[in-house]
């Protein structure tokens, strides 16, 4: 039994004898919420009627979290009232699901194989070591992570691939339209992402507090949860990786015998690479994002709750329930942001109509940080604490509108570094390259420092509250800060692969030109949306790695019954983990790079073996065999994600095993933050490259089909890669190494 001062539980329900035995018991330390307004309301019209109940915080969670997902129902049904335009966009579309859908289910299939495999690995390794009720906790926690990151990166793309269609028709009536349509139908896929992480981790912690003490649920049920954010972290992983190395495999090789070849237009239908490119948008940046997000989400929710019970004796369970009250209300805060975003007319750019919104949506987190912290962190035996804890929550809500600040001026159009690698373009292909690298490089300056700020002003403000271990706590508040938009942050994601195949299916049924300029106007935001994203995901990642590094150093410290832990780098097998973990970096990103290459070269032959045996096909009278090089790009993505995605998992165990717990520590943290660089690097450089490309196609500097034009493109095809696939799948990395580490704690002692 872990010994560690963190956990908590309440029950969702007690019934009128369960809580006339325990009220003597739970009365100091009850997290129940005794509203004198709700007491008298339920005495006299609810116990009557229905049944004696009452609402405890888990239960708040629970409730905001279902209504959330009620809502979804709701908005789904709106944006699925929307009239799905022509035949011929009917067509376009339904080869896209079709495309999307066998590719998820061939993917899952593949990971479900592993995961049932490492749920079984898991129990056996606590077995053998006389823990077999933590191993069957911790096996169980890992299979419902598992599951639900995979029904949230399912759900995902089921929404987009039918929004992408009704963006594309809207867009014939107006670009508002189109505009509020794309991002409803990704709000869906935010709101889903947040409510089911929450309700994942409200469930399971219940589940796992049965029959325990509230005592023993706090020395036990933090750290068993862990076992959740795992499972999410590994399927996300593959998810991610898998998705990323198709999108990008298709999208390289439909450009580069599409548009540097023959020198026809992105999405031209007499590309037999075009459907698999539009698949690609959803199974990469839908299915494989959502699973990503979702799991970050739960990660750090879990990081946060197993800091907060370092603070049980100041703050009884709020203190653990308080990560997920906040971001509950967070939650609320987001979708009555989303709500607000419209164009105020048809010539605003959208990316100002959803900054407006984020602004509402940020000032609505912070007036319920205000209050939620006051309500659940307010102690006579420190009063001002609470003030000081809300201060550092501030600064993670201030901290991502940074973030989010700093992604859109190295990947928005409208300034210095995109216009910088366009005006090299004028040069050709080599000064385009040069110029991007450059800008990734530069761009990882300020969020390390803004995000190094936000951890050494979290840490203090959490000291200054007087509470012992408050300086940590202090951090996973501000944690909790920046993952207070998340929802909102998640819908601007998903928006940019719905407007993506948007534009694709107006161009491929042959829309007017007027409907392509708003869908080529909306693809652009998108594409800062999507950095945007990476950016914040990023950012969370490195405070929530800290706070679950943290985490492992408590964990070994209750197992090894000692004070405290130091890690020393001048000890060589500790410098040497710590070598290996920069190396896992490199060796990961040079794996899915390759990956998507490798993938592409296929295309790209199959693509020519297609144009030289159909001469038909460039003069209109052959039809392209789509489904041919979907196939290809299924097998290739599939294949290739699986020697990246085990490389992580045996290398973290193998350092842990064999260099043992320190050698371990130093590999975390050494990983985690070559990581952040890494992504920040690869998230940056490619979605400037891009919307480069974007800026000169929209006539700038010569134009599409000019020289500078195809230098862009050359920079597009490169930063594909490490953008979309290297990038976000270095976010889930970063998590699953903590999660990992965190499971197996009891291997590496």
């Amino acid at each position: 039994m872990r010994t560690g001062s963190q956990g908590g539980i309440v029950l969702l329900i007690r019934c009128r004898g369960r809580q006339s035995r325990l009220a003597t018991r739970e009365k100091a330390e009850s997290p129940f919420l005794d509203f004198e307004f709700f007491k008298v309301f339920s005495k006299t019209f609810i116990n009557p009627f229905i049944f004696p109940i009452k609402m405890n915080l888990l239960s708040i969670v629970i409730v905001i979290s279902v209504l959330a997902l009620l809502f979804v129902v709701w908005l789904t049904r709106q944006v699925l009232r929307k009239d799905t335009g022509t035949p011929a966009m009917q067509e376009v579309s339904d080869a896209i699901k079709e495309g999307a859908w066998a590719f998820v289910k061939r993917q899952y299939l593949t990971i479900g194989i592993y995961t049932l495999i490492l749920a079984v690995i898991i129990f056996a390794v606590y077995a053998f070591l006389g823990k077999t009720d933590l191993g069957w906790r911790t096996s169980v926690a890992f299979l419902f992570g598992a599951v639900s990151s995979a029904v949230a990166g399912i759900v995902s793309m089921l929404i987009a691939v039918r929004a992408n269609i009704r963006t594309a028709s809207a867009a014939k009536r107006s670009l508002n339209e189109a505009f509020v349509t794309a991002l409803r139908g990704g709000a869906v896929a935010g709101i889903i992402i947040v409510s089911m992480s929450l309700l994942g981790v409200s469930l399971i912690y219940y589940f796992f507090s049965l029959g325990l003490s509230v005592e023993a649920a706090a020395k036990q049920v933090p750290f068993l949860i862990v076992g959740y954010g795992f499972g999410a972290s590994f399927v996300a992983l593959f998810a991610q990786l898998g998705g990323g190395i198709y999108t990008k495999a298709a999208d390289v090789g439909s450009d580069l015998v599409g548009k540097v070849e023959k020198g026809i237009p992105e999405d031209d239908p007499r590309n037999p690479a075009v459907i698999a490119d539009l698949v690609g948008d959803n199974v990469g940046d839908c299915a494989g994002r959502g699973a990503d997000l979702f799991e970050s989400t739960a990660a750090e929710n879990i990081g946060a709750m197993i800091l907060g019970v370092a603070l049980y004796p100041f703050f009884g369970l709020s203190g653990v329930m308080f990560p997920m009250v906040v971001r509950a209300f967070g939650l609320i805060a987001s979708i009555i942001g989303i709500m607000t975003v419209k164009l105020k007319n048809e010539n605003e750019n959208p990316m100002r109509a959803l900054n407006r919104s984020y602004g509402y949506t940020a000032i609505l987190a912070a007036i319920a940080f205000f209050f939620t912290t006051k309500w659940l962190l307010y102690t006579a035996k420190a009063p001002n604490a609470w003030l000081w804890f809300f201060f550092a929550g501030v600064v993670g809500i201030v901290t991502s509108t940074l973030i989010v600040l700093i992604t859109m001026y190295y990947t928005e159009s409208d300034y210095r570094p995109v216009k910088s690698i366009a005006k090299a373009s004028l040069t050709g292909h080599a000064t385009n390259i040069i110029t991007g690298f450059a800008v990734g490089l530069e761009s990882t300056a300020l969020p390390v420092i803004v995000l190094s700020g936000a951890l050494l002003l979290s840490f203090k403000l959490g000291s200054l509250s007087g509470v012992a271990h408050g300086g940590f706590y202090g951090t996973a508040i501000a944690t909790m800060g920046m993952l207070a938009t998340a929802a909102f942050v998640l819908a601007m994601d998903t928006f940019g692969p719905i407007t993506d195949n948007a534009g694709g299916i107006a161009q491929m049924s042959k829309a007017p030109e007027a409907v392509r300029k708003r869908t080529d106007k909306l693809d652009a935001v998108g594409n800062t949306t999507k950095a945007i994203t990476k950016g914040y995901a990023v950012g969370s990642a490195a405070l929530a790695a800290f706070l679950l590094f943290t985490a492992y150093l408590d964990d070994v410290k209750a197992y090894l019954k000692v004070d405290t832990i130091t890690i020393d780098l001048s000890k060589v097998h500790v410098f040497v983990g710590a070598f290996i973990g920069a190396m896992l970096i490199f060796i990961f990103s040079s794996l899915a790079i390759k990956a998507v290459g490798d993938a592409a070269h296929s295309i790209v032959n199959e693509v020519r073996r297609q144009w030289k045996t159909k001469k038909g096909i460039m003069t209109g009278k052959e039809k392209p065999d789509y489904a041919r090089v979907v196939d290809i790009c299924v097998k290739a993505s599939l294949k290739k994600m699986i020697l990246p995605g085990l490389l992580v998992v045996a290398t973290t165990v193998a350092v842990g095993m064999l260099l043992k717990y320190e050698a371990a520590a130093a590999f975390l943290m050494v990983a985690t933050i070559t990581g952040i660089l890494m992504a920040l690097f690869f998230n940056n450089a490619g979605g400037a490259w891009d919307n480069a490309k974007k800026y000169i196609e929209d006539g700038n500097l010569g134009g599409k089909g000019s020289e500078a034009h195809k230098a862009a493109v050359t920079g597009d095809t490169v930063g594909d890669p490490t953008k979309d696939t290297a990038g976000p799948s270095l976010h889930v990395l970063i998590k699953l190494l903590s999660t990992i580490t965190l499971v197996l704690v009891p291997l590496f002692l």
